[in-house]
């Protein structure tokens, strides 16, 4: 049995899964608000939730906001700040007394998509997070490909390719920059665009209620994030290559954003024909709590070549 923990900056879910990747048990709870301490309790009292109710223990993969820093060993760039500069691998395994495997949360996305999701079929994957954060993680070959440094992926965290000149400088992102993608491309960046042209603070379901009701001012927010997503997906697609691109997090429900998107990526890329599948995740938000039970490798080959993929 695999464990998965998704650990979130509200809610820490977890999941069971079995050798066919079939969810045995699945639980979620409140994330303790900046507690470092009581965040590791929480994470174990669910781990002994979960093998309480399937009657068997399991090993144990974490997604977590944030990378471990080969460096020093200790969690970095988390938006969980409480998390940063703190031993969790260390902290989590002494608590439940086994050995634990921990990913970014983007990285665990894209290999549940991968393996069974999405993206099952394809060797170079591109998983996207568009929601409160922008990240994202490279499989190939149905491995993860974590980085030198850890930070293979974070798209999130480069300038927005292409500026207009009502673009330029950007707003101020947490990691202590201007102008990255993900001010632009989060949750927050699109609310932002709504509020300048409306001066109405709107969240993004309700943009999207908007929109379908026949605002302008929706629709121009729509139309520009979509073009600044077709910008930055062409960076990527100009490094790299891969064979599909799956897009998670909240803002991949706004079905609007995939109409022209590809050919609009095709603008920018540097080919004279782009046809990259640019497609929504299956697994949606269990996405990282699955890619997390999948961290532990020998159950992927199982499936796998149950799926006749390996």
């Amino acid at each position: 049995m695999r464990i998965g923990i998704d650990l979130g900056g509200t809610k820490i879910e977890a999941i069971a899964l079995g050798s066919d990747g079939t969810a045995l048990v699945r639980h979620r709870v409140p994330t303790p608000a900046g507690d470092y301490p009581a965040i590791v309790q929480r994470v174990a009292d669910l781990v002994g939730y979960i093998e309480a109710e399937s009657g068997r223990k399991g090993t144990v993969g974490i997604a977590a906001p944030g990378a471990i820093s080969p460096a020093t060993g200790l969690i970095k760039n988390s938006n969980s700040t409480a998390l940063n500069g703190m031993p969790l691998d260390e902290d989590l395994s002494r608590k439940l007394g086994r050995p634990i495997r921990i990913e970014n949360d983007a990285n665990c996305f894209t290999l549940s998509e991968a393996v069974d999701g999405a993206a099952a079929t394809a060797r170079v994957v591109f998983g996207v997070i568009l929601g409160t954060g922008v990240g994202g993680g490279i499989v190939v070959s149905n491995e993860l490909i974590a980085g030198r440094n850890s930070i293979a992926g974070e798209w999130g965290h480069n300038p927005l390719p292409w500026m207009a000149e009502d673009e330029w400088q950007g707003a101020a992102c947490y990691c202590g920059r201007r102008g990255c993608i993900e001010t632009f491309l989060s949750g927050a960046g699109l609310m932002r665009e709504y509020r300048l042209r409306s001066n109405i603070e709107l969240a993004p379901p309700e943009i999207v209620l908007a929109f379908t009701s026949g605002d302008d001012r929706a629709a121009e927010c729509l139309d520009v994030y979509r073009n600044r997503l077709a910008r930055s997906l062409a960076g990527v697609i100009n490094i790299f290559d891969p064979d599909i691109i799956v897009l998670g997090g909240g803002l991949s429900n706004i079905t609007q954003l995939y109409t022209g998107l590809p050919a609009l990526v095709g603008k920018y890329a540097f080919s004279d024909c782009i046809d990259t599948p640019i497609v929504p995740a299956v697994h949606g938000d269990s996405s990282g709590v699955r890619g997390a039970a999948w961290l532990w490798p020998s159950a992927q080959k199982q499936l796998l070549n149950k799926n006749g993929l390996t």
